[in-house]
């Protein structure tokens, strides 16, 4: 039976974090549109803000679905599985906002993540989260990870960082050159 919680506590934190996988959904309000489900990763990429309150460095790669949708109508979830250990799944519904690297408050919430991972970074992504809810995850199969892959920083490396994609495929404005 799923649980409903007040606020991210000390303990629901400490799975959060522990995860080396989470995923993020959005999506336009266009009914025709695409929803958007992205995996992330990259050891010490996500963090709690505060008891309604997470983030996550988001770097530069194949899109901008999630950026497009959040400033089209701020919609976001973030889901956790356990893949060891006891079963358990966790989202976090909630509103969330784009902070760009070229953003005052970057700086303020850049110290949440590690130093040493900068090549490609474009935003971070804030989510005031309004519902917090856990469920069974009996389906989940138990997987053992192996480690972050490298490729993601060697691209961002060798390309200088990436380059911003003005628009979603749905045609929705992202990353232009105005931010």
């Amino acid at each position: 039976m799923g649980k409903i919680y007040e606020a991210i506590d000390d303990r629901l934190a400490r799975f959060l974090l522990d995860q080396p996988v989470f995923f993020v959904g959005t999506a336009p309000l266009d009914a025709d549109g695409h929803v958007n489900v992205s995996p992330k990763g990259m050891n010490g990429t996500f963090a709690v803000l505060g008891e309604r309150r997470a983030a996550y460095l988001d770097y530069s790669g194949s899109g901008v679905e999630t950026i497009a949708h959040l400033r089209e109508n701020g919609r976001i979830v973030l889901m956790f599985c356990a893949f060891d250990g006891p079963p358990k799944i966790v989202r976090l519904h909630g509103r969330g906002r784009t902070v760009l690297a070229s953003d005052p408050e970057f700086a303020d919430l850049r110290p949440h993540f590690p130093k040493e991972r900068t090549a490609g970074q474009r935003s971070i992504i804030v989510v005031d989260v309004e519902r917090i809810s856990d469920s069974c995850g009996f389906a989940v199969p138990l997987m053992e990870p192996q480690g972050d892959r490298d490729l993601l920083d060697r691209l961002q490396e060798r390309n200088g960082g990436g380059v911003p994609s003005p628009a979603s495929i749905d045609g929705l404005p992202a990353v232009t050159a105005a931010d």
